[in-house]
């Protein structure tokens, strides 16, 4: 599925995405607030879904190649991380939803 429509599906806010989102394709949601957890994950360009508002989760998101990085639980990450995934290129964004409620959402679109 493609990113836009899976932030549209989880009411997320974009904070910064890719010139052409359209030809970002996902198949797979990894929900972890350890990054150590989505280390161990063997998936090919999955969404990271995390409250963690930090700077280890967009350099973990980088490391495993992920399609981009989504915020749950109305979480605000700082400017400079906003400026770090710009940096390196991978789309976040921020949702209102819980993490648990994000992944149900995420999950049926997916399933689609």
């Amino acid at each position: 599925m493609k990113l836009p429509a899976l932030f549209d599906a989880t009411q997320a806010e974009v904070l910064w995405i890719a010139p052409d989102p359209n030809k970002i394709d996902v198949q797979h949601v990894i929900s972890s607030d350890l990054m150590s957890d989505v280390l161990m994950m063997d998936l090919e360009h999955p969404l990271l879904l995390t409250s963690l508002v930090s700077d280890q989760s967009l350099r973990t998101a980088h490391v495993v190649e992920a399609a981009a990085v989504l915020i749950a639980n109305d979480k605000t990450p700082p400017p400079q991380m906003v400026q770090l995934a710009a940096e390196l290129q991978i789309p976040l964004a921020r949702t209102a939803l819980s993490k648990f409620d994000a992944a149900v959402v995420l999950g049926k679109a997916l399933a689609r």
